[in-house]
């Protein structure tokens, strides 16, 4: 017979493991759950969770099932189905509105205020790749590569989006989970090196953020950086912001 909620441990439950680990940490179906609130005497919110996804088979599926089809579901009745379509409603809605905002990195310290409160509390480092049009409006924002620590992703994944775009311009954002900004010799190697693949496919690399604990650095401006670049590589490529 499954868990039922208060059977299972504080950890595991999604209220729980909510305040405990933060959002991105639950599955679909747990933050589901935490909507429908309740289940039933045979089933937990987060069994009921579960099924719906099974019928739904995924988020965006989830979207297109109809009041109807949602109280079809034992367990579910006509408010809890309002309630996710409201939610789903409301996520369309705010997915729409980052749509239709152009956000525009014009300085290093645009970039660093965008990321430093996303990555404060981030365990892992990770390497995010920013293509931005010729106004410095952003087009895409990617996270291409995740791992403990000395996060290097291969060029083509770098560049991936701007060549799918035609992204002219490129900034590369990664943080330090030590909280310590300073560029490792490996970040001021690695920035070299998608410098140089850049160029070959005439996209203009901006910048190469490193966000700490409240603080950043910006590789491109550091004069270690400018020293290693003017010997690495040949013409003059470069544009600030």
């Amino acid at each position: 017979m499954p868990l039922t909620m208060k059977q299972m441990r504080e950890a595991e439950r999604p209220y729980e493991k909510m305040q405990m680990y933060g959002a991105e940490k639950l599955s679909d179906a747990e933050l589901l759950a935490i909507i429908i609130k309740t289940g039933t005497k045979d089933e937990s919110a987060l069994q009921l969770a579960n099924r719906i996804m099974l019928l739904a088979d995924n988020l965006g599926e989830l979207e297109k099932l109809t009041e109807k089809e949602l109280t079809k579901i034992k367990g579910i009745g006509k408010v809890k189905a309002i309630q996710i379509k409201a939610v789903c409603e409301l996520t369309k809605r705010i997915s729409n509105s980052y749509g239709n905002k152009k956000i525009k990195m014009s300085k290093s310290s645009d970039v660093a205020n965008f990321f430093i409160n996303r990555l404060k509390s981030e365990k892992n480092e990770k390497l995010f790749a920013i293509s931005l049009n010729n106004l410095n409006e952003v087009q895409k924002i990617t996270e291409v590569a995740k791992g403990a620590k000395n996060v290097i992703a291969n060029m083509s994944q770098v560049l991936e989006e701007n060549i799918k775009l035609q992204s002219p311009k490129i900034i590369l954002v990664h943080n330090h989970p030590s909280g310590n900004p300073e560029p490792s010799e490996s970040d001021y190697d690695f920035t070299l090196k998608c410098e140089k693949a850049c160029k070959i496919f005439s996209i203009t690399l901006l910048d190469h953020i490193v966000v700490g604990n409240n603080t950043y650095r910006s590789i491109v401006s550091m004069e270690e950086y400018k020293e290693k670049r003017a010997k690495f590589l040949k013409g003059n490529i470069y544009e600030t912001y």
